[in-house]
C-alpha cells in the first residue's frame, strides 16, 4: 500500500510536471522517475503503453494547445489504497475549457497505469 504522501506527489507530478509541461527534457526525465516503463495510458481516444507512448501523448497535447492553456487540480486528492484520483482544470488561468480527472495506479512507487476521464459536456 502507498502512504498518502506518495500518491499525492505522484498525482500532482502527473498533472504538473508532465501533462502541464511544455519543456521536453525535463518532462521526459519525470516521466522516467514517476512512470513504470511498461504504464497503460487509457484516455478517451485510445489506450497507449509504455513511457514513450505516454510521452507522445503529452507532448502532442501540449503543442496542440494555445500557449495559455495550463493544467490546475480542482479539488482535494482521493486516495484508496494503491489508486488515487485528482480532478483537474486545463484553459487559461481562471476560465477552464476542459475538466477531467485522473485516475492512477501505483507498483513499486510509481505510476502503472493512467486513466483520465473527461467531463461531459453540458446541456
Amino acid at each position: 500500500m502507498t502512504d498518502s504522501a506518495e500518491l499525492t506527489l505522484l498525482l500532482e507530478s502527473n498533472l504538473l510536471r508532465v501533462f502541464g509541461n511544455r519543456d521536453e527534457a525535463s518532462r521526459r526525465a519525470e516521466i522516467d522517475r514517476v512512470y513504470t516503463t511498461d504504464v497503460a495510458f487509457t484516455d478517451p481516444d485510445e489506450t497507449v503503453v509504455g513511457a514513450d507512448a505516454l510521452e507522445a501523448k503529452a507532448a502532442a497535447l501540449l503543442s496542440s494547445a494555445p500557449a495559455d492553456f495550463v493544467f490546475a487540480p480542482d479539488g482535494p486528492a482521493y486516495l484508496a489504497g494503491d489508486t488515487a484520483a485528482l480532478a483537474w482544470t486545463f484553459g487559461p488561468a481562471g476560465a477552464p475549457a476542459v475538466r477531467g480527472v485522473d485516475v492512477i495506479t501505483v507498483t513499486d512507487g510509481r505510476i502503472s497505469a493512467l486513466q483520465t476521464l473527461l467531463a461531459a459536456p453540458t446541456r
